[in-house]
């Protein structure tokens, strides 16, 4: 026999209100196919959620470490190119001081150095 219980749970189930909850509960199953296995309980979203954290939001995210790598990667060249215009510079002065005929055309060019009894003129290209 059914009881008066029975009755009250059973006229519950057909209500509006639960069709809606069966309803809202088979679209959410239906969505959670889509959800990789491991994503599913708290833990995983957890992780999701501080990966997610890490790569968009934190002081050092994906794009600030790009901007940084590529900075690194342009001092870099700029080191090489300072290391190799300084081992120039040290082969000319070294030529410099070894040698004084060199030395006094080197003065005369780069800095217009003259002896006393000479006159110096300065032919500029016209543009």
């Amino acid at each position: 026999m059914c009881s008066t219980l029975d009755r009250g749970i059973r006229a519950t189930k057909h209500t509006p209100l639960a069709t809606a909850y069966k309803t809202t509960f088979v679209g959410t199953m239906k969505l959670l196919r889509f959800i990789p296995e491991p994503l599913r309980n708290r833990y995983g979203l957890t992780a999701l959620g501080l990966l997610a954290w890490l790569a968009l939001f934190d002081r050092n995210d994906l794009w600030t470490m790009w901007k940084n790598q590529r900075e690194l990667s342009r001092m870099d060249e700029q080191k090489t190119w300072y290391s190799g215009e300084i081992d120039r510079t040290r082969e000319q002065l070294h030529e410099l001081t070894s040698n004084k005929l060199l030395l006094e055309k080197f003065a005369r060019e780069r800095y217009l150095m003259k002896r006393d009894n000479e006159d110096i003129f300065v032919l500029v290209p016209e543009k």
